[in-house]
């Protein structure tokens, strides 16, 4: 009985932390899909299109910004007070701000007003989602048995793309709409239907038990009184090399969705229906690929997966540009499906578990979002809008965006061999130098 009760347990938690994931990340991509189509029009209206996206992609990109202080916030509370109400809050935050987004009048409506407002609740949604990551991933990995941390890490990391799933399949069925309507009020109901999931979310990680490890570390008084102070103090390696690989995860994921979309239709010469479609698709293999390659860590090693992914990325980012090139329908998928859907499931899957696994549980939600959502804040809000201007810098040419995401892939790279070995089934964390800057769980 015991031994079922804790399997129904352990699942439920899987399910609870990627469906929370997913409903944070469906409302933090969706302003991302809508950007390029919407934001440019109706709340950064300009004479020069090409000025009005930047703008629309400042304003998505800025929100990275304020992420690592959202995450701040919700880690120091995570490591101090539990990992489960802290995850309660950030979701029922963004929930409350992406609805807002649904309901703001625009630029013609009430001027300058729009977009400062707009603005706002996209820093909202970063602060929210700054302390998610950390929390969804620790709820799993902390009740998984060692040699399936993989597997279990996995499922928060399938929120992403899932989440990024849902955002452009409800922006795609809306987009069937005539031009007029689309813009007028079409665009709103996924932002306004996120209310539902939301309430759904929130449901479900209330009937969730505590991790395990938190628990043991408060009953032992191992709770620190400020997590980020011990966490630089003992484990600023670890954040250094956490921040370093966290460019090829977040960077390139971008620059295949979020920038895909503007690229497909502005360069390819692709409709919105079809550009978001291609995401759709690539989304889907990423979903399906990312707890196989969580499954995989388990028993190859979390550092030998992230560093196949990487490498991968890096030598195929000029076979991706090239095939983008030919705007040929077949070649644009297939270059989507192994770039998105599979090498890039490589990195996502595990970075997770394998960031939780250098820090001990005391201040496992600050270190694994310190480097994370700084990384982000640098390498993934950037990242469209540095696309944006090398396109326009080299006179459209594909290469230089090629060359941005082999550097990326590279640096990454370079920042996991610092991880000394690697993981096998049952055997313990990486180990870093020097030996003191980490704890053995």
């Amino acid at each position: 009985m015991g031994k079922e009760k804790s399997k129904a347990s352990s699942q439920k938690v899987l399910f609870a932390s990627l469906v929370g994931s997913a409903i944070e990340f469906y409302d933090f991509f969706l302003y991302g899909t809508v950007a390029a189509l919407v934001f440019n029009k109706l709340f950064f209206p300009s004479d020069d299109p090409f000025v009005s996206l930047l703008l629309a992609y400042a304003s998505f990109g800025i929100t990275f910004f304020i992420r690592p202080l959202g995450g701040l916030v919700f880690s120091h509370m995570g490591d101090k007070f539990g990992r489960k109400n802290t995850l309660v809050i950030s979701l029922l935050l963004m929930g409350v701000s992406t609805v807002g987004i649904g309901l703001l009048p625009t630029y013609s409506v009430i001027g300058l007003l729009a977009p400062i407002l707009l603005v706002t609740l996209r820093l909202v949604q970063g602060i929210a989602v700054g302390g998610e990551w950390g929390g969804a991933v620790l709820l799993a990995v902390e009740n998984a048995p060692k040699e399936k941390r993989g597997f279990y890490g996995s499922f928060p990391a399938m929120g992403i793309p899932l989440g990024m799933l849902l955002g452009t399949t409800a922006v795609s069925l809306v987009n069937l709409l005539p031009e007029e309507q689309f813009l007028s009020w079409g665009w709103r109901i996924p932002f306004l239907l996120s209310a539902v999931l939301v309430i759904t979310g929130l449901w479900i990680r209330r009937g969730i038990e505590e991790t395990s490890a938190f628990s043991e570390e408060k009953q032992k008084g191992n709770v620190v009184k400020v997590p980020l102070f011990e966490t630089l103090r003992y484990h600023w390696k670890a954040v250094l090399i956490s921040l370093g690989a966290k460019c090829v995860e977040v960077g390139p994921f971008y620059l295949f969705t979020t920038f895909f979309i503007s690229y497909a239709t502005d360069h390819i010469g692709f409709s919105r229906t079809t550009a978001l479609n291609i995401i759709t698709i690539a989304t889907i293999v990423t979903t399906l690929c990312i707890p196989i390659m969580g499954k995989l860590s388990d028993k190859i090693g979390r550092k030998r997966v992230f560093m196949l992914g990487a490498a991968g990325l890096a030598l195929f980012s000029f076979p991706y540009y090239y095939l983008l090139s030919t705007k040929e329908t077949f070649m644009v998928y297939a270059a989507a499906i192994i770039g998105l859907g599979i090498l890039w499931s490589a990195i996502a899957s595990i970075i997770g578990t394998m960031f939780t696994e250098m820090f001990s549980t005391n201040v496992g939600y600050t270190g694994i979002t310190l480097g994370y959502q700084a990384g982000s804040a640098l390498f993934g809000g950037t990242a469209p809008m540095i696309a944006t201007v090398l396109l326009s810098t080299y006179h459209n040419s594909w290469i230089t965006l090629a060359i941005f995401i082999a550097i990326l892939s590279i640096v990454s790279f370079i920042s996991v061999t610092f991880l000394r070995r690697n993981h096998a089934v049952n055997t313990e964390i990486d180990i870093l130098l020097p030996q003191e800057d980490i704890v053995v769980k």
